[in-house]
């Protein structure tokens, strides 16, 4: 995209987002919390189309992502990749 206006954390997520949800689709092994997901995986998608994710919703839905897909190895790659484009939204808020 070049000449675009668009952040490049969101295009950045965007990929990410993308490649684990086809990732997902072809992983042939059925597992309790695959809804879970793929609903927080088209929410992700979602928010990259507005180009201004809510930083704690973007946590929240990688929260619920690695919990129900965490224990699947071979979706870690694709899961580390969202991880690192939600970090791109800048550090977590200091709790002191």
């Amino acid at each position: 995209m070049t000449g675009s206006d668009e952040d490049p954390r969101v295009a950045e997520l965007r990929t990410a987002v993308s490649r684990l949800r086809r990732e997902l689709a072809a992983h042939p092994a059925e597992f309790t919390d695959r809804g879970i997901a793929e609903d927080e995986l088209a929410v992700l998608a979602a928010m990259t189309i507005g180009g201004n994710p809510e930083i704690p919703r973007l946590r929240r839905s990688l929260l619920l992502i690695a919990g129900a897909i965490g224990s699947v190895s071979a979706l870690s790659h694709g899961l580390s990749q969202v991880r690192a484009a939600v970090e791109l939204f800048g550090d977590r808020p200091d709790r002191t």
